[in-house]
């Protein structure tokens, strides 16, 4: 029989956005993540930790190298979690499964999960956790993670400045929604379809998620959303005809009221939809641009990640 001593060590590659969120300035979070490859050493890995160097880096790694390694680790926030997840979704080999230690700002996803913030706690989900199944979306050719939206809100994640979100956290976001208020108005005019339901309309925001936060802004009750079960929440918010039709719609989606009529809620694995208009998406808060049609799918539990 081998001893343990002489087995071959597991390995890991940590993939780590040296800019994200807070961390980047503070000694803590530095020690964290020192906490967390001793975590990951201790497990029995042997760890390659990257720093990402550009924008796609984390993909290209996960895409590149990642079927090389028995554990993909990922430091960072939601766009880095999404650029590692659309790096595993174009292996050409096995997808491993996926450790997350959020560090960014909002960290929709990893709330939803109830990740631990620390680095070190989180890298203690990543090797002794439960391997869980999670759907993955597909917008036209491109992968999502959690969220799919466009309208209202959905610009905040990236036109907040990177310093803002360092100093200010999700203040920062709170800040930047209050001043597109002003153009909140304006509606889009979209053909969609949702598992074969016409949903045509006038819309001021939608959204196709699989979270119970929808960029630090908007919630969804954890009862109703399932990460693994292939279906993402379609929420779509109606245009307002008046002010009193603005604060019955603020208040319901503060209540999280989705039976209110200006709000169309469903649970969904197809959507189909079209539009004259220039209608930029985001990607778990990464900017999409415009298209005039499109199709969302959800891939059921197409990524193991250790929660």
């Amino acid at each position: 029989m081998m001893s343990q001593s002489n087995r071959p060590a597991k390995k890991a590659l940590m993939i780590v956005n040296p800019k994200a969120g807070k961390s980047r300035s503070k000694t803590k979070s530095d020690g964290g993540l020192f906490g967390a490859v001793c975590v990951l050493s201790a497990a029995g890995y042997l760890v390659d930790a990257r720093m990402t160097q550009h924008r796609g880096h984390a993909a290209e790694l996960a895409r590149e190298v990642g079927a090389e390694y028995d554990l993909v680790v990922c430091c960072g926030g939601d766009g880095t979690l999404n650029e590692t997840v659309c790096g595993l979704m174009t292996c050409p080999d096995r997808r491993a499964p996926l450790g997350y230690l959020p560090a960014g700002t909002t960290n929709d996803f990893a709330a939803s999960l109830h990740l631990p913030h620390d680095p070190t706690a989180a890298a203690r989900v990543a090797v002794s956790g439960i391997p869980t199944p999670i759907d993955v979306g597909r917008f036209n050719e491109r992968f999502f993670v959690y969220v799919a939206s466009f309208g209202a809100f959905t610009q905040t994640s990236y036109t907040v400045p990177q310093s803002l979100k360092n100093a200010l956290g999700h203040t920062a976001y709170m800040l930047e929604a209050i001043r597109q208020l002003p153009s909140i108005q304006h509606a889009y005019k979209i053909s969609l379809t949702a598992d074969g339901e016409c949903l045509d309309g006038e819309y001021l925001f939608g959204s196709v998620s699989n979270s119970t936060s929808i960029g630090g802004l908007m919630k969804l009750s954890p009862s109703e959303v399932h990460l693994d079960d292939g279906k993402y929440e379609l929420l779509l918010v109606r245009n307002p005809k008046n002010p009193l039709e603005i604060q019955a719609l603020a208040g319901a989606l503060l209540t999280q009221n989705y039976t209110h009529p200006g709000i169309v809620y469903r649970h969904v694995s197809h959507i189909e939809f079209s539009t004259r208009e220039d209608l930029p998406w985001t990607l778990d808060g990464e900017y999409a641009p415009s298209v005039q049609r499109g199709t969302i799918d959800n891939l059921p539990q197409a990524v193991t990640l250790m929660a």
